[in-house]
């Protein structure tokens, strides 16, 4: 799924966000604002990931929508 297809569907997103990733504030997820990288970041240093394995789990859960 690309950038542009995830900033435009982010409102129907973020609920699956808030559900895969639990730790993740409604503010955080709001701040995203369907931003990938950002994503990716939040979930690298909320879950303690290493760069690649943030982008491949943010990858999967892309993949499945």
């Amino acid at each position: 799924m690309n950038t542009d297809i995830i900033e435009g569907k982010w409102k129907e997103i973020k609920g699956a966000v808030r559900a895969k990733w639990g730790d993740l504030t409604d503010d955080e997820v709001e701040q995203v604002a369907g931003e990938r990288e950002r994503l990716e970041g939040l979930v690298q240093q909320k879950y303690g990931r290493t760069k690649e394995a943030a982008q491949k789990e943010v990858d999967d859960f892309l993949s499945k929508l």
